[in-house]
């Protein structure tokens, strides 16, 4: 992979309205997080050495949020409160940066793909350097099982995402565009199901890029609905470049599940249990026992010891510290507390407190915010602490 510079461009410019909430969007909670705080970590891990956010409205709400659990890397916010699309978002991120490198890669990334891995974004940069294109996109084979298997409603759902639409190719194969919206689900419906094997099989295209920087905001303006004077989906400015002769390429990845944008309540738990199922097994790694994984709740803000055994019912959130050696639950819940070594910690429910060596703590136990419980402390059944 060449040396040169990467900088990220997150589009957070969802508000709580998919959400049903006044919450913008990208500061929805997952496993003790916001959910573009995955994503800024995920363009960290991938070599970014800095990055714009493009938020709404509720810019300072955003950027306090964020920069509350920043990324290390140099993170600038700003604002685009108009709805005329992710090409306008998209320029208007690209502008604030404080440097003017056109040459450097870009990766333009959704705030709302919280499961997105490093790994994904890396082979995404690695595919666009090795091709020297203009502009590459992630994309997934249409007969991937997320599509195959997929029923008409959700195709509908796929199609209606402003992050999904199908690679169109010229007669040579170069890609020349992507179809978004209605015009995808048009294409895709009759076709997916029917692909024979010598047939080349369509690539849908997930709404991650990897960009020159400097070519960016020239296509985008390009890319202005015929209608309106504002600019289009960020999508069309693969068109754009084509049409101008830069070659554009695309990056296959096999797990484009990872991708489907978080827009409602329902999707935002899916991606939860994901993060959970991902955490635990970090974690069952690192030598801890889980009796069952599935009823055992860690958010990512969490440490932990070695030989820890948790059982079923236990939740641990916020910046809780765990000691070694430690036993806890059934049916606890420790919120932003410290544990220290070798305690057993029964049916109870602490907030803000600490615990330190050798402790019994419940069963039935309440510890109050400020708490102290002294080493070697055996508290009793209903003990309350506070």
């Amino acid at each position: 992979m060449s040396n040169s510079s990467i900088s990220g461009l997150v589009l957070a410019t969802s508000g709580g309205a998919p959400m049903r909430s006044t919450r913008p969007k990208p500061l929805h909670l997952l496993c003790g997080r916001a959910m573009a705080s995955y994503v800024l970590d995920t363009l960290g891990a991938a070599g970014v050495s800095q990055a714009v956010v493009v938020t709404a409205t509720d810019s300072d709400r955003v950027a306090k949020r964020l920069l509350n659990d920043a990324p290390d890397f140099p993170l600038r916010f700003t604002e685009h409160n108009s709805d005329t699309g992710t090409a306008a978002a998209a320029v208007v991120g690209v502008n604030d940066f404080n440097d003017f490198d056109d040459e450097a890669d870009l990766l333009i990334v959704p705030g709302d793909i919280p499961l997105l891995r490093p790994s994904t974004l890396q082979a995404l940069v690695e595919q666009h350097r090795y091709s020297k294109a203009a502009c590459t996109v992630l994309t997934a084979p249409v007969d991937h099982e997320i599509f195959r298997s997929a029923q008409p409603s959700t195709l509908g759902q796929i199609a209606g995402s402003r992050s999904f639409g199908l690679v169109a190719r010229d007669k040579r194969g170069r890609v020349s565009g992507i179809a978004v919206g209605d015009e995808f689900a048009e294409v895709l419906k009759p076709n997916y199901h029917a692909l024979e094997d010598e047939d080349p099989v369509p690539e849908v295209a997930l709404g991650v890029y990897c960009i020159r920087r400097g070519l960016l905001a020239p296509a985008a303006r390009r890319c202005a609905d015929g209608d309106s004077d504002g600019f289009g989906d960020l999508s069309g400015v693969i068109a754009v470049l084509a049409e101008s002769g830069h070659a554009c390429e695309t990056a296959p990845i096999t797990n484009p599940e990872d991708l489907v944008p978080v827009e409602d309540r329902v999707q935002l738990a899916d991606a939860e249990a994901e993060l959970r199922r991902r955490t635990n097994h970090h974690w069952l790694t690192m030598g801890v026992t889980m009796v069952d994984p599935e009823r055992t709740y860690i958010d990512v803000t969490v440490r932990l010891g070695t030989d820890i055994t948790i059982f079923p019912g236990t939740i641990l959130q916020g910046a809780t510290t765990i000691g070694s050696g430690c036993e806890l639950g059934p049916d606890t819940r420790l919120d932003q507390c410290k544990v220290g070594n070798d305690c057993r910690i029964e049916k109870t429910t602490a907030s803000l407190s600490a615990i330190g060596n050798d402790c019994v703590v419940g069963p039935y136990a309440v510890l109050e915010p400020g708490t102290s419980v002294p080493n070697g402390t055996t508290t009793g059944a209903f003990f309350a602490g506070g």
